[in-house]
């Protein structure tokens, strides 16, 4: 078994590294504080690929693998976690989903879109009522002719307010349960799209979530995804692509905390030593990075899996479930190691913290981890 990345995924490392540490980085702090949507950043991400990462070169993309995927993100995730979902969400939830699942047309209209950053994309799945369980969706697509008139609304949406291709799933058939959601490409300016309420949130304040509002709004056949009633079973499958996305960008925030806390621990100095000397802090760092470490090769593994053709919602799951985990508990004893000085906004770890609490939450919570993972490990 070889755990070794080859000299492109290498080369994707790092370039994206370089790229996070010398325009991420000096300007992840302010739009934090300032809760400013990093527009200047994915512009320039767009120039280097990586906001078409998985879409097809005949698109304008930039054709990589998931393992390059994931290491792209974990490298962004580690210096702005907020810009590291919106191009998760973007390529895993919106652009992947039309890849797989698209027209032809479909795929000439909108992946350049996607791929070049012309329009950022947003994954229109939960609702009030709906989250786990995206069978209780309320939102509808009645067939009208040539088209669809869809009406519902969607919440806690990444990119929603900021968003110009919107992936919607709607029922288009009541009697049949899940099998009765369906999926469409939505632009942001057909009439009867509503960009809500813009959530204010504990962490990943660069990233606006919001709610979306459909009123009567009039969608061209041509842009529903792939079959009628087909939009649970892509909704599944995007969220296997994504919480590979978010186990890397776990990895990321926990990579973060632990070079925030060797840093802070070799400089900060207590009995008239620097405190990395002391046996209770190397413990917490042995930990941080032993397992920091054992999440990322997780979800390497997952991607690797998606790359072999091979099923892989149980590695996906494993994965998101652990580094998620592992995140929230560096981002604790990052702060534990910084003592107060960990508690205030001038030190990085302060922010880290509140951006690893929705690795557990958002594209599935750890409990829903669990029950996809026992029910694979049961079959």
């Amino acid at each position: 078994m070889n755990f070794e990345l080859t000299d492109n995924q290498k080369m994707v490392r790092n370039m994206v590294r370089d790229f996070a540490e010398n325009e991420i980085e000096p300007v992840a702090d302010e739009l934090d504080e300032k809760k400013e949507y990093p527009d200047e950043i994915l512009d320039k991400m767009s120039d280097l690929g990586l906001l078409g990462i998985m879409i097809p070169e005949e698109y304008d993309g930039a054709g990589m693998d998931t393992v390059s995927f994931a290491i792209a993100i974990e490298e962004i995730s580690r210096k702005c976690a907020a810009t590291g979902v919106i191009t998760e969400v973007h390529n895993s939830l919106v652009a992947s989903p039309i890849v797989h699942y698209g027209t032809e047309e479909q795929k000439k209209k909108y992946l350049p879109m996607l791929a070049t950053g012309k329009k950022i994309g947003a994954f229109g799945g939960t609702e009030p009522d709906a989250g786990t369980d995206l069978g209780a969706m309320q939102t509808t697509a009645e067939k009208d002719g040539d088209s669809y008139i869809i009406n519902g609304q969607k919440t806690f949406i990444t990119s929603g307010s900021e968003a110009g291709i919107v992936i919607v799933f709607a029922v288009t058939d009541k009697s049949k349960g899940r099998k009765g959601i369906s999926a469409f490409i939505v632009e942001s300016d057909t009439e009867g799209f509503q960009v809500g309420d813009v959530f204010d949130k504990l962490g990943l304040h660069a990233n606006k979530v919001s709610e979306l509002f459909f009123e009567d709004m009039e969608v061209p056949k041509e842009n529903l995804l792939g079959e009628e009633g087909k939009g649970y079973k892509i909704a599944l499958s995007a969220l296997d692509h994504g919480r590979i996305g978010i186990g890397a960008q776990a990895v990321g925030i926990a990579q973060a905390v632990l070079d925030e806390s060797i840093e802070y621990s070799q400089q900060r100095e207590q009995f008239g030593k620097p405190i990395s000397n002391f046996q209770a802090i190397q413990w917490k760092l042995a930990e941080i990075g032993t397992r920091t470490e054992a999440a990322r090769l997780l979800v390497y593994n997952a991607a690797d899996a998606a790359d072999r053709g091979e099923r892989f919602t149980k590695e996906a799951s494993m994965a998101k479930l652990f580094a998620s985990e592992v995140a929230m508990n560096a981002a604790t004893e990052g702060i534990q190691i910084h003592g107060g000085y960990g508690y205030i906004d001038e030190y990085k770890v302060e922010q880290l913290f509140r951006d690893a609490k929705i690795t557990e939450i958002y594209e599935g919570t750890s409990e829903a981890q669990k029950m996809v993972i026992a029910r694979c490990l049961l079959k």
